[in-house]
């Protein structure tokens, strides 16, 4: 169905027509209740898999289904989940996992009684070795790069029922935080035997929330796991009775439903609708403060634009970006706080720090790199040998059209620097793989974290990791920075690891392979009478805690 005509049938009537529809699938659904969570997903979902879990599309809904070793807080600290407890080898390359034993799987059909399971360690086995096998195609494979791989010393093995082994071959601090991501939640052997690819359209978790209903582009619905085995203040978790989720794809239509009230929360700023819910200073607008709470925080996205270092020669001459006091230039010719505060609404922070982002322990707010210095900007082109961008051949700037006034107004700005930026556009798809085959020589792009670890931003500067085997498309190499790169994996003390994070992030902006722009915020939206969402800079939605006074 297309957004428009989905958006002519999206009157209450018919909404209470599908929702009375969907009451009669079965017990578990009750929208008279009122006790239901509503929010649109414009981007569609492609999979109730976690193994797929790649977008946020799928792993908002994903997180509500299932369950993994451990959790993220909202400070993005690791608690336990379905694990009550670990340790970790002195040497780091020993995890030991200790499981709850009254957490079950979603009842179905597969299992002999048609009730869940025990979880045990031999499930999360099973699950690991789904995640690695190549026939499944996971794009979370990567995550198990890290674990032992020769057959003397397995990578994963169970004590008993409750305790779970897993060996790394090299330490790697993250690696706890990475057993936090959806890609890593427990399935059951015999939903995936039973079900196979259909397993995405009939996913069998642990979450607080179980799969009740799937019209593709239509509607989603989870019900309440009358089973789940977390509590808080001893009342059991989850408070709602369901959570639903719409498909319309227009942005600008989704905010009209909720400004109706008929959605609890929208995430996101779109420009259909920036100005009208947001003043210049990023603040809510007086009409919405009734109707509207707005929660915001820094958000593990860092927006840059990416230089591709190796590259001598464009076209048949010589590649002026190719020079760092070009790059240095560059980066100190344009406003980044004006280009957010026009731009954004002040939403976000402007990049003149580093390329790791706020809310990130490591975040060093003393350390600034570039600041708005046009003076300086001149003295460095001069150096570069263009005085004024004389005799500085035109450079060009690739992006998606979406950033195309971020691109104009920093185009805007070389100008009074003497630089002579040509904008192109393409579709996110060719601009990946262009990245990919490193046939971009300036290019816009973002890194939004899988982890909570600086780790995950370095690691884009590592010189092992040159695309397309890794995510290093500036082709950024020094021997310095994988040296401490190495020497910070090796150190399982935090204050000690982020120190030597802050001495490579200085080397990576000194040599300047990108140009931050921007730190991102999560900016969400709630109506009022909706409490217990909160939020976290990695954007996990988590609705297991959130209660509903209508």
């Amino acid at each position: 169905m297309s957004a428009v005509s989905w958006r002519r049938l999206s009157g209450y009537p018919v909404l209470f027509l599908l929702y009375f529809s969907i009451s009669c699938q079965g017990p578990g659904w009750d929208e008279g209740r009122r006790n239901v969570f509503r929010y649109n997903e414009a981007a569609n979902i492609s999979s109730l898999d976690p193994a797929y879990a790649r977008d946020q599309s799928v792993i908002w809904p994903v997180n509500q289904i299932f369950n993994g070793l451990v959790q993220m807080d909202e400070r993005l600290l690791v608690k336990p989940c379905i694990a009550a407890r670990w340790e970790v080898s002195p040497d780091g390359m020993e995890y030991r996992f200790h499981l709850r034993n009254d957490v079950c799987f979603h009842a179905d059909g597969v299992f002999p009684s048609k009730k869940g399971r025990t979880v045990n360690a031999e499930d999360f086995i099973y699950s690991f070795k789904r995640i690695m096998d190549p026939a499944t195609a996971s794009s979370g494979a990567w995550i198990f790069d890290y674990v032992a791989q020769d057959s003397k010393t397995p990578a994963f093995f169970a004590t008993d029922d409750s305790t779970l082994v897993i060996r790394l071959k090299k330490p790697f601090p993250p690696f706890l935080s990475m057993l936090a991501m959806p890609y890593v939640s427990v399935v059951p052997r015999e939903a995936i035997l039973k079900y196979g690819n259909d397993f995405r359209s009939h996913p069998v978790g642990t979450g607080p929330f179980m799969f009740k209903y799937w019209k593709e582009g239509v509607k989603l619905v989870l019900v309440k796991n009358p089973d789940y085995f977390e509590t808080e203040n001893n009342e059991k978790l989850p408070f709602l009775d369901a959570v639903s989720i719409s498909f319309l794809s227009d942005r600008q239509s989704s905010f009209l439903e909720f400004v109706k009230g008929r959605l609890d929360f929208i995430s996101g700023l779109d420009p259909s609708y920036k100005d009208e819910l947001l003043t210049k200073q990023g603040k809510l607008k007086p009409k919405y403060n009734a109707t509207v709470e707005m929660l915001t925080q820094p958000y593990l996205n860092t927006e840059y634009l990416g230089f591709l270092m190796d590259q001598k020669t464009v076209g048949g001459q010589a590649n002026p970006l190719y020079d760092k006091r070009v790059r240095q230039a560059i980066n100190l010719a344009f406003d980044r706080k004006k280009m957010i505060t026009y731009l954004r609404n002040n939403i976000g922070f402007p990049g003149i720090y580093g390329i790791i982002p706020k809310g990130l322990p490591s975040f060093d707010s003393t350390a600034v790199s570039y600041t708005f210095n046009l003076e300086k900007a001149r003295q460095l082109l001069s150096e570069a040998g263009f005085p004024g961008g004389k005799g500085m051949p035109p450079v060009t700037l690739v992006a998606t059209p979406d950033y195309l006034d971020f691109c104009k107004n920093i185009q805007q700005q070389l100008t009074e620097l003497g630089i002579d930026m040509k904008i192109e556009t393409s579709t996110p798809a060719a601009i990946r793989q262009m990245k990919a085959e490193s046939r971009l020589p300036f290019f816009r792009a973002s890194w939004i974290a899988d982890y909570p670890d600086a780790e995950n931003y370095l690691l884009m500067f590592l010189s092992q990791n040159f695309c397309p085997r890794g995510p290093n498309y500036t082709h950024f190499s020094n021997p310095e920075f994988d040296h401490l790169y190495d020497l910070a994996m090796h150190q399982a003390d935090d204050p000690v690891r982020y120190a030597i994070y802050r001495r490579m992030e200085k080397i990576v902006m000194e040599e300047s392979p990108v140009v931050v722009l921007y730190y991102d915020q999560v900016l969400r939206f709630v109506r009022k009478g909706v409490s217990g969402l909160g939020s976290n800079p990695m954007n996990m939605l988590s609705l297991k805690r959130v209660r509903i006074s209508r």
